[in-house]
């Protein structure tokens, strides 16, 4: 007789992953519906991937990242501005379990936007990482390849196209 395969709803699968997680979060929101975000540390987020994937608990769906600058007031226009090299990234691992979504997010200040790899418990994060090495300037340690995956050879170096201080490339003038 074959082995029937129950479907769990996504509150369940979502109940789960909360107490999967529990040791290490810092704090938890529900943004919306089949949504769970938990606030962890850096230095733990190994630590939750391998309970996500012990446990079987979905697949790493992407990894997305926020930037948080610091502003400053203009005084001449009274406008908000971005004040350069003040302020946090943050780094979101977006697991998916049928509808339910779980996300670990981590901060990390601009002045140490330091976070271990995964790609050693699942070998395709490494496009995620990439992606957000080259965009907004975070540093995997430890992840395989450090190449180049979106924008050309010889990009600036710490220039960042997704950060909110980025106001474009400077036109080279024509001789």
């Amino acid at each position: 007789m074959a082995k029937k395969t129950v479907v769990k709803k996504p509150e369940e699968l979502l109940q789960e992953a909360c107490e999967l997680l529990k040791m290490w979060t810092v704090s938890e929101n529900a943004p919306e519906e089949n949504r769970l975000d938990i606030v962890i540390n850096g230095n733990e987020l190994k630590e939750c991937v391998r309970a996500l994937v012990a446990a079987k608990w979905g697949y790493l769906a992407a990894i997305s990242t926020l930037d948080h600058p610091e502003y400053s007031i203009v005084e001449s226009s009274n406008e908000k501005a971005v004040v350069p090299d003040r302020g946090s990234v943050e780094v979101l691992y977006h697991f998916c379990n049928g509808a339910a979504i779980t996300t670990l997010r981590v901060t990390l200040p601009y002045e140490n936007n330091k976070v271990e790899s995964i790609c050693d418990i699942i070998p395709s994060a490494t496009l995620y990482e990439r992606e957000a090495m080259e965009l907004m300037g975070i540093e995997f340690v430890g992840t395989p390849n450090v190449d180049h995956l979106l924008l050309p050879d010889g990009w600036p170096a710490n220039t960042y196209p997704l950060r909110k201080a980025f106001t474009g490339l400077e036109k080279k003038e024509e001789k």
